[in-house]
């Protein structure tokens, strides 16, 4: 096997904003680190340094692959979390899924809020029985653990892949970066750019979709064709905003985006069906009962206030469409319902497991309602790429 050198491994890297260099190898962030500086907080740190949409792209004619990763985990003392995977794509095709077993994790215990660091071992993930020839290859990491990339080697020599397919930019929140997804190449953007034929950098981030005026600086600097932003549902878990700031955060977040692309397609998603959130403002909560019972859920705890444009999820999607219609002088600017992709029907055959978050065939409904949406003939990213909608 032939080992990549550190040196040249940074160049394989693609859905990331950078690399860290750290004393066992290379760890992907998908943001600045300006914008940690900026806000300093450690959920939304926690959460970009999780490489949901990053993997590791070259071309060679190797018929065997591995990587040698150091993952750290978020883990609940009460509750079991079901491991991230490692994903193998080549030339499109997922062909392998490895999940995790190694590395550390950050247990914390929910009763009393402490947090204990378990080390662990790295693992190593091989491939083997890869189609002969030339290839396009895809090593996707995890979209919920963070990850040092301590090695990768191959029985022939790879090289960083041409890539021209158009870039899209995503930003939502956990729903978005995958949580509940089974795999990295399962959440929902990763479904929908396969299908549209586009390059992902997903900027999902758990719990931080908050109309941060950082998060649309780093949307506005950043290579894009295409750019997609959910907002809602954290504003809503968060209990953050009213209406009245909800809408002018909105304004501000969509023209600073436009600063960088006046052009560029750019679709705003409200969110999917939540019915904790449909009436009922937050914040969001996890249910005590069911954590006794070690399992995770959540509820809203807002009660029946809904005084002063307190957001709930249909006061959030009234607002979105408010500021769409006040926008019409943009005619690359779009409003998707997220209703369309999830909605209440859904929610009956496909209930949410933790009452927020979807299941992995739900991920995969709403990567392909959104691809045949919005990439598929007529929809706003029509033509942009291979689309196979």
């Amino acid at each position: 096997m032939i080992d990549v050198p550190l040196t040249d491994l940074a160049a394989l890297v693609r859905g990331a904003d950078r690399t860290e260099t750290t004393a066992r190898g290379l760890r992907p962030h998908r943001l600045p680190a300006w914008v940690d500086r900026q806000l300093g907080d450690p959920q939304l740190a926690a959460m970009e340094a999780q490489p949901s949409g990053v993997r590791l792209a070259f071309s060679t004619t190797a018929t065997a692959v591995e990587v040698v990763l150091h993952p750290t985990r978020l883990a609940y003392r009460q509750v079991e979390r079901p491991r991230g995977a490692v994903d193998l794509v080549v030339d499109g095709v997922v062909l392998a899924s490895v999940p995790l077993t190694g590395g550390d994790a950050v247990e914390t215990d929910l009763a009393t809020g402490a947090s204990a660091l378990l080390a662990g071992a790295p693992q190593t993930v091989a491939f083997p029985g890869l189609p002969a020839g030339e290839k396009a290859v895809e090593v996707w990491l995890p979209h919920n653990e963070s990850v040092e990339v301590v090695a990768l080697r191959a029985d022939a020599p790879v090289r960083p892949a041409a890539d021209d397919r158009p870039v899209w930019v995503h930003h939502g929140s956990s729903i978005s970066q995958g949580s509940n997804a089974a795999t990295p190449s399962g959440t929902w953007p990763a479904l929908a750019a396969r299908l549209g034929g586009v390059d992902l950098r997903n900027l999902g981030l758990g719990g931080s979709a908050l109309v941060d005026p950082a998060t649309a600086r780093v949307i506005r600097d950043a290579p894009a064709d295409l750019v997609s932003v959910a907002l809602g549902i954290n504003v809503v878990n968060l209990d953050g905003m009213r209406r009245r700031t909800f809408e002018a955060a909105v304004h501000g977040f969509l023209d600073t985006i436009r600063d960088g692309h006046p052009d560029t397609p750019l679709v705003l998603v409200t969110p999917i069906f939540c019915g904790i959130h449909e009436g009922t403002p937050g914040p969001g909560a996890f249910d005590v009962a069911e954590l006794a019972a070690g399992r995770v859920r959540f509820v809203a705890t807002g009660g029946d206030d809904l005084s002063n444009g307190r957001p709930t999820l249909r006061v959030v999607r009234d607002a979105l469409a408010a500021v769409v219609g006040r926008r019409s002088d943009d005619p690359h600017l779009h409003l998707l319902d997220g209703l369309s992709l999830y909605g209440a029907a859904d929610a009956e055959e496909h209930p949410l497991p933790d009452g927020l978050h979807p299941d992995p065939a739900t991920h995969r409904l709403i990567g392909e309602r959104f691809a045949a949406q919005v990439f598929a003939a007529g929809g706003p990213f029509a033509r942009s790429g291979t689309a196979r909608v």
